[in-house]
């Protein structure tokens, strides 16, 4: 039995934990429910013993982020941070986009770890794995506050969202961006509102973040667009005229990346599929197959991001053409300022 569809949520699909112990099984009792049902959102509130996390990939332009929330309220079906929602004893489906973790000490902690005499200054990327930007941001700030930290000590960031609300902090960024401290992503997945709806229910409208894009590059800010993730057959006839839209609304910069579907994020998504284009579900799954070595996932450095075989080809000789034709900046050409880094506590070790 496939669960309901919940409004305003990307599944009601609340998968096995992969580290529990006992399952539950729903099962249909013949009662009939008219009202589609609802689900609120749930924000519990952590004492983070550290705030920046660190990574050694090779696919990735940062070697540490923060994330100032666990679970993400914007419902992304396909994210592939959803897995990690196991590590709390909750599920990667519907828990992940409704029982929100904010870590509400993560400027005290940043602060703290930047004192640290042995911290080398690195741009930290703020939302590697959660959105920084999305819904419960409004009234938590943690996001804001840890740019205020950053921006009193000089440290450079690098910013993804596919969140509006990153407008709400142009007086931070601005600023950032005058010292060359900032650089924002906007993630740009389709320019399709229906697609959108089902796809990342919770997040802006592709309207709204390419008026993000105008109104950061009017304020001078570096902003560049992520045209991810593309999806084979879903989304990818539309790579072009995403970098067209990002490009005519001011973006500097361009990048992408292949479907990723790593653990539980694979059959949720398949049964999103299958709910909603199920003509062609099995035609995207052998296409992501065939880009995957067989798989629906593949996690090999160098591969994960862009695949592999005859379609991750042409996917990527066509986002190649398309960044000459459009004379998007390279990654080099917006570089950050590590040398003005300030450490806290650096004026009395003076005395």
């Amino acid at each position: 039995m496939n669960p309901p569809v919940i409004r305003g949520r990307g599944t009601a699909d609340n998968p096995h934990n992969r580290f529990a112990a006992t399952r539950s099984v729903a099962e249909d009792d013949g009662w009939y429910q008219e009202v589609p049902p609802t689900q609120t959102t749930e924000v519990r509130f952590e004492q983070a013993k550290t705030i920046i996390a660190r990574n050694t990939s090779p696919d990735l332009p940062f070697d540490r982020s923060i994330n100032p929330y666990r679970g993400c309220e914007h419902g992304c079906i396909y994210c592939y941070a959803r897995p990690s929602h196991a590590y709390w004893d909750m599920s990667p489906g519907l828990d992940f986009e409704t029982r929100l973790i904010a870590k509400s000490n993560a400027a005290e902690v940043l602060e703290q770890q930047l004192s640290k005499p042995g911290y080398v200054c690195a741009p930290i990327n703020l939302g590697a794995n959660t959105d920084p930007y999305q819904p419960i941001e409004r009234e938590q700030r943690l996001s804001r506050q840890v740019l205020e930290v950053l921006l009193r000590y000089r440290h450079p960031v690098t910013i993804v969202t596919k969140g509006s609300l990153v407008l709400r902090d142009l007086d931070l960024l601005s600023e950032l961006a005058e010292r060359r401290l900032v650089r924002v992503m906007i993630s740009l997945t389709t320019l399709d509102n229906e697609l959108k709806r089902t796809l990342e229910p919770r997040a802006a409208s592709p309207a709204a973040r390419l008026r993000a894009i105008r109104v950061l590059r009017e304020a001078e800010v570096p902003v560049g667009v992520l045209c991810s993730p593309i999806i084979p057959m879903i989304n990818d006839c539309e790579l072009e005229r995403l970098l067209e839209a990002a490009k005519q609304a001011g973006a500097q910069s361009a990048a992408y990346m292949l479907l990723r579907l790593p653990r539980e994020v694979a059959p949720l998504f398949e049964q999103w599929l299958h709910d909603h284009y199920p003509q062609r579900a099995n035609h995207v799954l052998s296409l992501i197959r065939q880009s995957r070595g067989g798989e629906l996932y593949d996690s090999r450095f160098g591969e994960r991001m862009r695949g592999e075989g005859v379609f991750a080809e042409l996917l990527a000789q066509r986002f190649a053409k398309a960044m000459r034709r459009m004379q998007f900046a390279g990654r080099e050409a917006l570089a950050l300022d590590c040398s003005a880094f300030a450490p806290p506590g650096e004026q009395m070790r003076l005395f």
